[in-house]
């Protein structure tokens, strides 16, 4: 149990009831001047909430001033590169170190210490059982690719179906720098301030309160509508994770998996299947020639084992992940936080402010222009 103690937020105030004697006149009616009241004191408890509210704006808008140093420095630097490349389209490792070296050198690290550690406490910090761990891990995969269902509707029909993905196209370019950029350093910088500087700032304002503002944040720094809503998915089960140890490995090592499955497993089952060849031969086949498509069988069969391979236990573990959501789903434990904010007044404390609002407005236009671009 994390936070064994009860919220020690101050108390919603009683309004004091005026005393009232009907058979006495009042006494105020001797004085002719402008009568003096007494001034009214400050209210702890909205204080309090004040106070909070504060945290999480002064949080948003370290998060907001991040994402627009990053994308500053990452135009800067593609241009660069373009210009000493000589190339109109970057390489894999280009493209990576364009947009990620801005964000986990200078972006992140700034952001992190504009938050300031005023709001920080310390945890306990516990193991976590393997089985555990992976009852979690699989859970990701349901929640992935419902996410990602929803990302890509959405995304075709806000665009006309002229939308593409590209962070998927450049992920499925199956080399080396998926494994530097999207298994090793991604996770590590991303669960580093989503989880730990965000979520342990946060925490003491309630569990549930922490997973579901760092998820928000984590899905929206994406700046893609592909991606929003299975990041933020998988943001709450790499939050609970986090929150349930306070230790970083587990959620890294979740995340790390994850990225590797996408990034490198995927991009190499499609590497073994000819795709330009397979449209070709589609198109043959619409056209009554089946010759062609056994041939193409016959080519590319062993791509096509692996392929099916592949999707037998991308499914497999789609339909675990959702028998043990079922099954797993009153199992999850949340304690109370010594400073829990009440039922009520968390989404106005948390969300509605001008540092968290800042951020949200911002990521959402630069979605809508990566959308549209």
């Amino acid at each position: 149990m994390t936070f064994p103690q009860y919220p020690q937020y101050p108390q919603r105030p009683q309004q004091p009831q005026p005393r009232q004697n009907p058979q006495q006149p009042s006494q105020y009616q001797q004085y002719s001047q402008q009568p003096q009241y007494p001034q009214p004191q400050a209210n702890p408890y909205e204080l309090w909430l004040r106070r909070v509210k504060s945290v999480f704006s002064r949080i948003g808008g370290s998060m907001c001033l991040m994402v627009v140093i990053w994308y500053a420095l990452a135009t800067v630097l593609s241009s660069v590169l373009y210009q000493v490349l000589h190339t109109t389209n970057l390489p894999n490792w280009a493209a990576y170190v364009a947009s990620d070296v801005p964000l986990y050198l200078v972006a992140m690290p700034l952001a992190v210490l504009i938050m300031g550690k005023s709001s920080v406490i310390a945890t306990r910090k516990f193991d976590m059982k393997p089985s555990q761990f992976f009852k979690l891990l699989v859970m990701c995969f349901p929640l992935m690719y419902a996410g990602s269902l929803i990302g890509n509707m959405l995304s075709s029909l806000l665009s006309g179906g002229n939308a593409s993905n590209s962070v998927s196209d450049l992920a499925m370019q199956f080399d080396v720098w998926n494994v530097v950029f999207l298994v090793i350093l991604g996770p590590l910088f991303e669960e580093w301030i989503f989880r730990k500087e965000l979520i342990r700032r946060t925490r003491k304002y309630g569990e549930k309160t922490a997973i579901v503002f760092s998820s928000l944040f984590f899905g929206l720094v994406h700046m893609n509508l592909f991606q929003f809503f299975y990041a933020f998915a998988l943001g709450l089960v790499f939050g609970y994770v986090y929150v349930r140890t306070s230790k970083l490995r587990y959620s890294v090592a979740m995340h790390m998996f994850v990225n590797f499955m996408g990034g490198v497993v995927a991009p190499w089952v499609v590497k073994n299947i000819d795709i330009d060849s397979l449209m070709n031969v589609l198109t043959s086949a619409e056209n009554g020639d089946g010759t062609a498509m056994m041939q193409w069988i016959d080519q590319n069969a062993t791509g096509m084992m692996i392929f099916g391979i592949y999707m037998l236990l991308y499914y497999g573990l789609i339909i675990a992940g959702v028998v043990l959501l079922i099954r797993e789903r009153k199992n999850f434990e949340f304690y109370t936080a010594p400073e829990e904010l009440p039922r009520g007044v968390r989404t106005s404390t948390a969300i509605m402010n001008v540092g968290v609002i800042t951020y949200i407005v911002v990521a959402v236009i630069i979605t809508a222009i990566n959308l549209m671009m």
